[in-house]
C-alpha cells in the first residue's frame, strides 16, 4: 500500500488484501537506501498537521459560544417577562363602570415589545443551528478521515515492523558473518551502516507510533466537540420548539386569567353596589317610616299638645268670661253715667221753665 491518496481506506481492505498491502509498503524499504527510509511514512504523518489544523479551527469557532450566548439571552428575556403580576383593586364604582384595563394593556404591550425581540434572537438561534448542524457533518468526514488516517499509521507501523524483522532474520546475520571475515575489509562497514539504518528505521516507527498515538486522541477529542455540537443543536431546537410556545401559551393564558379576574371584580362590584343600594335603601325607608308615623301618630297621642290646646282654651273662656265681666262692668257705669247725665238735663230744663213762669215775664 502506497501513500497516495486514492488508495482504499485499509480498514476497508479484507484481511488478505490488507497483509498484502502491508508486505508491499514493507518492501518498499530499502535499508541500503537511507531515502527510503526517509521518507517512509513521511506522506501519511503529513497528515498530523492537517488534523491539527482541522481541531484548531473548531476550537477557534466561535459558533458555539455565540449559539450560547444567544440562548442564554433568550432563556433570561423569556425569564424576565412576568406576566403573572396582580394588579392593584380598584374602587367600587371603577371596578363596575371603568373597569381596570391598564394592567392587561401594560402586558401587551411589553410583550409585544419582547416579541421583536425573541423573534430576532430566535432568527439568530436557528442560524446557529443550522451551522452547527453543519459543523457535525463537517466533523464526520474529518473523524472518518481520522480514522483511515490512523489505520494507514498502523499499517505504516507494521510494514516497518516486518522490514525489521526481516532484516533482522534475513540481512543482518549474513552482514555479521561477513564482517568477520578479514578477507574482506569494508564488511564491517557495511554491517555498521546496516546497523545505523536499522536504528532510522526504528526511530521512523516511533514517530509514526508517536503519530497514531496523536491521531488516537484526536478520536474522542472530534466525537466530543460534535457531541456538544449535537446537544447545543438539540437545546437550540427544544428552546424554538417548545420553550418559547410554551412561553406565549404561559401569556395567553394569565391574559385570559386577568380577564377573568377584571370580570369577577365587576361581578362582584355590581353585588357589593347592589348590597350597598339594599341596604341604602333600607335605611332610607326605615328613617322615613318612622317620621311620618311619629306625624301621623302625634294628633291623636300627643297629650302634651292636648294638654296646651286645653290650657289655651280654658285661658280663652277665662278670658272671655273676664271681658265680659268687665264689659257688663263697663255698661253698667256707664248706665249710671248717663242716667246721671240725663237727670242733669232734666234738672236744668225744669228750671229754665220755672223762670219762664215767674211774675213780671207775663
Amino acid at each position: 500500500m502506497s501513500d497516495s491518496p486514492n488508495s482504499p481506506p485499509p480498514e476497508s481492505l479484507p484481511d488478505g488484501a490488507r497483509q498484502a498491502a502491508i508486505a508491499a509498503l514493507a518492501a518498499e524499504i530499502d535499508l541500503a537506501d537511507s531515502t527510503t527510509i526517509l521518507r517512509f511514512g513521511a506522506a501519511i504523518q503529513a497528515r498530523a498537521q492537517e488534523a491539527a489544523d482541522a481541531m484548531l479551527e473548531g476550537a477557534r469557532s466561535s459558533e458555539a459560544g455565540e449559539a450560547g450566548r444567544s440562548l442564554s439571552a433568550m432563556l433570561e428575556a423569556l425569564r424576565g417577562f412576568d406576566v403573572t403580576r396582580a394588579g392593584d383593586r380598584p374602587g367600587l364604582l371603577s371596578r363596575l363602570f371603568r373597569r381596570a384595563r391598564g394592567e392587561v394593556q401594560g402586558i401587551l404591550s411589553r410583550y409585544e415589545t419582547l416579541r421583536g425581540q425573541i423573534e430576532a434572537i430566535g432568527d439568530r438561534l436557528d442560524a446557529h443551528r443550522t451551522r452547527l448542524l453543519e459543523d457535525v457533518e463537517r466533523l464526520d468526514r474529518l473523524y472518518e478521515a481520522t480514522l483511515e488516517w490512523f489505520h494507514a499509521l498502523t499499517d505504516h507501523i507494521a510494514a516497518g515492523e516486518l522490514a525489521l524483522a526481516r532484516f533482522e532474520a534475513e540481512k543482518l546475520p549474513i552482514l555479521v558473518a561477513a564482517a568477520e571475515d578479514p578477507a574482506d575489509p569494508l564488511a564491517p562497514q557495511r554491517l555498521r551502516d546496516a546497523r545505523a539504518a536499522r536504528d532510522e528505521l526504528e526511530r521512523r516507527i516511533h514517530d509514526l507510533k508517536l503519530t497514531r498515538q496523536v491521531a488516537m486522541q484526536a478520536l474522542p477529542a472530534i466525537r466530543l466537540i460534535q457531541e456538544n455540537n449535537k446537544a447545543l443543536a438539540a437545546r437550540i431546537h427544544s428552546v424554538l420548539a417548545n420553550t418559547v410556545p410554551l412561553w406565549r401559551q404561559q401569556l395567553a393564558q394569565a391574559l385570559a386569567i386577568q380577564r377573568m379576574r377584571e370580570a369577577g371584580q365587576a361581578v362582584k362590584a355590581a353585588t357589593d353596589l347592589t348590597g350597598e343600594l339594599l341596604t341604602a335603601n333600607a335605611e332610607t325607608l326605615r328613617r322615613g317610616s318612622a317620621e311620618a308615623r311619629t306625624e301621623l301618630e302625634r294628633g291623636a297621642v300627643d297629650l302634651a299638645a292636648v294638654q296646651r290646646a286645653h290650657a289655651a282654651l280654658i285661658g280663652t273662656i277665662e278670658d272671655s268670661l273676664r271681658i265680659a265681666e268687665q264689659s257688663r262692668s263697663r255698661r253698667l257705669q256707664a248706665a249710671e253715667a248717663l242716667s246721671a247725665c240725663e237727670a242733669e238735663i232734666r234738672r236744668a230744663l225744669t228750671a229754665a221753665r220755672a223762670q219762664e213762669r215767674a211774675p213780671g215775664r207775663a
